[in-house]
């Protein structure tokens, strides 16, 4: 009997390319809350990315304010596979609030970015097309953008090379 000494040559194994997901829970909330009266399902989301991509690394930036059911649904995105990043929400003395996660993206975006054959985030903020398009220009990554069409920048939609609408499939 013949002994086949050929091994399986794993370069022509089609992988997945590897992505970061980015996303902006405040942002996502709120929007998805005012434009459909519903919840983002990030069970959902995660499965269908996860169906055409290799999830490298995914980030969901919240704010603490020391709530229980707030803390509930972190340790969800936990559970589902999200490395959570809080920030105090600070209520100033004018009664005015400061809470959100631009510049902390913005870092992980690049940082990561170099190392990503796309991002993904989920927001509608449009300081953030102009990070997107430095990764597209500076390493080559693309982006995906997730948000709820209405309250989604066009600024922002346009520097994503795709612009995905929330609906149905992703709102519980």
């Amino acid at each position: 009997m013949a002994q086949s000494s050929q091994l399986l040559d794993t370069s022509k194994i089609a992988s997945k390319p590897k992505v970061g997901i980015f996303v902006d829970v405040q942002n996502i909330y709120y929007t998805c809350r005012q434009s459909y009266g519903k919840n983002f399902d990030y069970n959902a989301f995660w499965a269908h990315v996860s169906k055409r991509y290799d999830i490298d690394c995914a980030f969901a930036y919240a704010i603490y304010r020391g709530d229980d059911k707030q803390s509930q649904f972190q340790n969800i995105l936990r559970a589902i596979g999200f490395e959570v990043k809080l920030k105090p929400f600070i209520q100033r003395k004018d009664g005015s609030a400061k809470g959100d996660w631009d510049v902390g993206i913005t870092i992980d975006m690049i940082e990561q970015g170099k190392n990503l054959d796309r991002v993904i985030l989920l927001s509608g903020d449009g300081d953030f097309a102009l990070l997107l398009g430095h990764l597209e220009h500076k390493y080559n990554v693309p982006a995906d953008v997730y948000g709820a069409d209405k309250l989604t920048a066009e600024a922002l939609k346009h520097s994503a090379e795709h612009f995905y609408c929330i609906d149905d499939t992703l709102l519980l």
